[in-house]
Protein backbone atom coordinates (compact mmCIF):
# COMPACT_ATOMS: atom_id res chain seq x y z
CA UNK A 1 0.00 0.00 0.00
CA UNK A 2 1.60 3.45 -0.87
CA UNK A 3 2.36 5.62 1.81
CA UNK A 4 0.88 9.42 1.68
CA UNK A 5 3.84 11.20 3.95
CA UNK A 6 7.36 9.72 4.71
CA UNK A 7 6.82 9.88 8.69
CA UNK A 8 3.08 9.01 7.92
CA UNK A 9 1.77 11.90 9.95
CA UNK A 10 3.94 11.52 13.22
CA UNK A 11 6.90 12.86 15.00
CA UNK A 12 7.51 9.37 16.24
CA UNK A 13 10.97 8.61 15.36
CA UNK A 14 12.71 5.87 16.74
CA UNK A 15 10.84 5.63 20.40
CA UNK A 16 8.64 2.56 19.62
CA UNK A 17 5.09 2.59 21.16
CA UNK A 18 3.84 6.49 21.77
CA UNK A 19 1.06 6.95 24.48
CA UNK A 20 -1.83 8.58 23.40
CA UNK A 21 -3.18 11.80 25.03
CA UNK A 22 -7.22 12.82 25.21
CA UNK A 23 -8.19 15.81 22.58
CA UNK A 24 -9.43 18.52 24.37
CA UNK A 25 -12.27 20.00 22.25
CA UNK A 26 -13.90 15.92 21.10
CA UNK A 27 -11.86 13.54 23.21
CA UNK A 28 -10.88 11.37 20.53
CA UNK A 29 -7.56 9.70 22.11
CA UNK A 30 -4.47 10.65 19.47
CA UNK A 31 -1.10 9.41 19.47
CA UNK A 32 1.10 12.12 21.89
CA UNK A 33 3.60 12.81 18.75
CA UNK A 34 0.46 13.42 16.57
CA UNK A 35 -1.71 16.10 18.71
CA UNK A 36 -1.34 19.34 18.00
CA UNK A 37 -1.07 21.62 21.24
CA UNK A 38 -1.52 25.47 21.38
CA UNK A 39 -0.27 27.47 24.26
CA UNK A 40 -2.25 30.93 24.68
CA UNK A 41 -2.64 33.03 27.52
CA UNK A 42 -5.84 33.43 29.65
CA UNK A 43 -7.28 36.11 31.84
CA UNK A 44 -10.07 35.71 34.32
CA UNK A 45 -10.94 39.51 34.08
CA UNK A 46 -12.86 40.91 31.00
CA UNK A 47 -11.10 42.26 28.39
CA UNK A 48 -12.43 45.84 28.55
CA UNK A 49 -11.85 46.19 32.19
CA UNK A 50 -8.34 45.20 32.11
CA UNK A 51 -7.44 47.61 29.66
CA UNK A 52 -9.17 50.12 31.80
CA UNK A 53 -7.27 49.05 34.88
CA UNK A 54 -3.77 48.74 32.55
CA UNK A 55 -4.16 52.47 31.73
CA UNK A 56 -4.62 53.31 35.66
CA UNK A 57 -1.04 51.19 36.21
CA UNK A 58 -2.74 47.73 37.44
CA UNK A 59 -0.76 44.62 36.65
CA UNK A 60 -3.17 41.69 35.24
CA UNK A 61 -1.81 38.40 35.09
CA UNK A 62 -2.34 36.33 32.61
CA UNK A 63 -2.39 32.43 32.66
CA UNK A 64 -0.46 30.20 30.08
CA UNK A 65 -3.19 27.26 29.38
CA UNK A 66 -2.45 24.39 26.80
CA UNK A 67 -5.02 22.81 24.64
CA UNK A 68 -4.35 19.83 22.84
CA UNK A 69 -5.95 18.99 19.68
CA UNK A 70 -6.66 15.88 17.22
CA UNK A 71 -5.82 16.96 13.90
CA UNK A 72 -9.34 17.33 12.49
CA UNK A 73 -10.22 20.15 15.57
CA UNK A 74 -7.31 21.68 15.22
CA UNK A 75 -8.24 22.38 11.13
CA UNK A 76 -12.05 23.06 12.39
CA UNK A 77 -10.91 25.39 14.78
CA UNK A 78 -8.32 27.50 12.17
CA UNK A 79 -5.26 26.16 14.10
CA UNK A 80 -4.17 24.57 11.25
CA UNK A 81 -4.62 25.58 7.62
CA UNK A 82 -5.66 22.80 4.94
CA UNK A 83 -2.72 22.85 2.71
CA UNK A 84 -2.88 21.65 -0.79
CA UNK A 85 -1.58 17.91 -2.29
CA UNK A 86 1.58 19.53 -4.15
CA UNK A 87 2.08 21.76 -0.81
CA UNK A 88 1.89 18.68 1.30
CA UNK A 89 4.39 16.84 -0.47
CA UNK A 90 7.00 19.59 -0.41
CA UNK A 91 9.73 19.39 2.27
CA UNK A 92 9.69 21.91 4.69
CA UNK A 93 12.78 24.05 3.46
CA UNK A 94 11.09 24.58 0.23
CA UNK A 95 7.74 26.11 1.62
Amino acid sequence: MPKKRENRGRRKGAKGYVERAQCDQCGRLVPEDKIICVTRMYSPIDPQLAQELEKKGAIISRYPVTRCYCVSCAIYLGVVKVRSEEERKMPARRR
